[in-house]
């Protein structure tokens, strides 16, 4: 078989934050619920229509440690059973209302939702067996899917305080990954793509601020637990530009961007290295050994990312902001990425399959004429990695799993561009030359200013002290065999973990669900402060009222995470960073 023109992978990010116990309607359950409804199912049809193709989907699909303890949870095979009857029960009342008003186009698509929640429900109960990841596990074994790991709760590592804090969310996210998938992972998903090198660090707090300390490299932490890869937005690698990829979804952000946007300096172009090729990472000598890097094609990126001129923002798709109520249904297309609600006009999904069709075809090219062009002048295939958040793929764009499903089938029908996971292309790539990266993320400006800035750093005041009393009740009482103290140990490494999730300071920053965010990493704060103190006071007496204990089982149940969480991951830097 001749050599491809090139290599081409979709990488789907998997992500929320913990929401079991913590809410259900606005904020809370319904987010996991939604992306499971919306994206989560729908793409794991596609991808077992191409598997019973024989087509191995070539998709490198990222499931957070968080997400993957949310989705084997029992409360979540409830809750999502029980939603979706309410999705039902809400198309028959706007079936029956429609009718009754002689909304004649209405009440057709009422009767198309029911019977949409009614397959649903079917799929996740008969198909799937209630065990989402139980369908990536077979995917996976068959050859079809590679899955990844992130860190335990997403936490954003570059801005962690503290290396302990660093490791146990890489450890936990192994830990996780394997409970789960029952292999070691390959491949990791820093949170947001974010990246910190190794050097003297300061907090970036000016009242917080300490003598600089030396902190290890991100990558470095990814070596030491057995991952070969990780991601990184282009302007890491190449300067120039940061494209950034929330600011078109966020008015809130829009609004941020214009003061920060002063502040921001782009890097002059590297026109030596290029995102179509694996690099190896390093930022110090000591490290076990360098880990691959992919990097996110930008041309590709906008084409999905963009809901005002890329694919999602076709008029003809099913509009994601009007939704009809009670029942939260839609029934409205796009119409125009300016129109407002007002102007939204009936959604018609027969007219939809031509734009699908016609989509793909334009995306299969624009990768074809990109690997050509890489090809003709470096003589080797390339490669085209375009990460999304899964999220986006169906919740945002309802659309988005019959896409990606038409434009994986036309990579296998063609013989051009073979879809590849991240895995197998390190193999096919043997990577050689070793590089430097800056600090940075795919937000926008390429840096932390979407989660560190005037809304939100005063999360940071509560976070940094919390790692610190983490750090000293680890390296006091690890060792410690009393089965009590160290349940309260490992409750008091949940509560850290769940209070340093990312996701608090970028909905704040988004004011997409502002106050939940607040009261979530206050809750956790609060947490940890009762969890740390009762420990310091077992530690002592070897008792403690009966109050405290009940509060312990509490915390315990409420978030029922993690279970192989280990104290020692805080009690000291498994390598400790040494000077050049």
């Amino acid at each position: 078989m001749s050599e491809p023109l090139g290599y081409f992978t979709f990488v789907l990010h998997s992500h929320l934050p913990y929401v079991i116990g913590h809410g259900r309607w606005p904020h809370g359950m319904d987010w996991l619920n939604e992306a499971a409804a919306e994206s989560y199912i729908p793409l794991l049809q596609a991808f077992n229509r191409l598997a019973a193709a024989g087509r191995p989907t070539g998709v490198t699909l990222g499931i957070t440690p968080i997400l993957a303890e949310m989705l084997a949870a029992d409360t979540f095979r409830q809750e999502f059973k029980g939603y979706l009857d309410s999705k039902i029960q809400a198309a028959r009342e706007d079936l029956e209302t429609f009718n009754r008003l002689g909304e004649g186009h209405f009440a057709y698509l009422a009767q198309r939702w029911e019977k949409h929640f009614w397959e649903l429900k079917r799929v996740f109960s008969e198909d799937f067996g209630e065990d989402l990841l139980g369908v990536c596990r077979r995917l996976m074994e068959a050859g079809m899917l590679e899955v990844i790991t992130s860190a335990a709760t997403h936490g954003y590592l570059p801005l962690l305080g503290r290396d302990t804090a660093v490791q146990a969310q890489v450890k936990q996210g192994v830990a996780t990954y394997r409970r789960h998938f029952g292999r070691d992972p390959r491949g990791f998903w820093l949170p947001e793509c974010a990246y910190r090198p190794r050097y003297e660090w300061v907090a970036p707090l000016a009242d917080l601020a300490t003598a600089p300390v030396l902190r290890k490299g991100v990558e470095e932490f990814l070596s030491e637990n057995g991952l070969s890869y990780f991601f990184i937005d282009s302007h890491l690698l190449k300067g120039g530009r940061a494209i950034g990829v929330y600011k078109d979804r966020f008015e809130a952000l829009e609004r941020l961007w214009e003061r920060f946007a002063a502040q921001y300096e782009e890097r002059p172009e590297d026109q030596e290295k290029s995102p179509y090729q694996v690099y190896l990472a390093s930022s110090a000598p000591q490290t076990k050994r360098p880990v691959a890097v992919f990097t996110r094609d930008p041309k590709t990126g906008l084409q999905v990312w963009s809901g005002e001129w890329g694919y999602p923002g076709d008029g003809n798709y099913l509009d994601f902001h009007k939704k009809r109520f009670p029942g939260g249904l839609r029934y409205w297309q796009v119409t125009s990425a300016k129109a407002d609600l007002a102007d939204k006009s009936p959604y018609h999904p027969e007219w939809v399959t031509a734009r699908i069709h016609e989509q793909a075809d334009h995306f299969v090219a624009m990768v074809t004429g990109i690997l050509a062009d890489f090809r003709a002048a470096q003589g080797r295939p390339g490669m085209v990695v375009a990460p999304y958040d899964t999220e986006l793929i169906g919740h945002w764009w309802a659309e988005g799993p019959e896409w990606l499903y038409q434009v994986l089938s036309r990579f296998h029908a063609g013989a051009q561009v073979k879809p590849l996971a991240c895995g197998e292309l390190l193999e096919k790539a043997a990577p050689r030359a070793v590089i430097s990266l800056p600090e940075g993320s795919w937000g926008e400006g390429g840096y932390h200013w979407i989660w560190l800035n005037e809304m939100n750093a005063w999360t940071w005041r509560h976070i940094y002290p919390a790692e610190q009393e983490m750090e000293e009740l680890a390296g006091l009482y690890a060792p410690d065999p009393d089965p009590r103290l160290q349940d309260l140990l490992k409750q008091c490494g949940r509560s850290l973990l769940l209070l340093e999730a990312s996701d608090w300071q970028f909905l704040i920053s988004t004011f997409s669900a502002r106050d939940y965010a607040e009261l979530r990493l206050v809750v956790h704060h609060d947490d940890f402060r009762r969890l740390a103190a009762m420990t310091r006071r077992y530690a002592l007496e070897r008792t403690l009222p009966p109050e405290d204990w009940n509060f312990l089982t509490y915390c315990q149940q409420r978030d029922d995470i993690f279970p192989d969480i280990d104290p020692h991951w805080w009690a000291k830097v498994q390598y400790p960073p040494e000077s050049a």
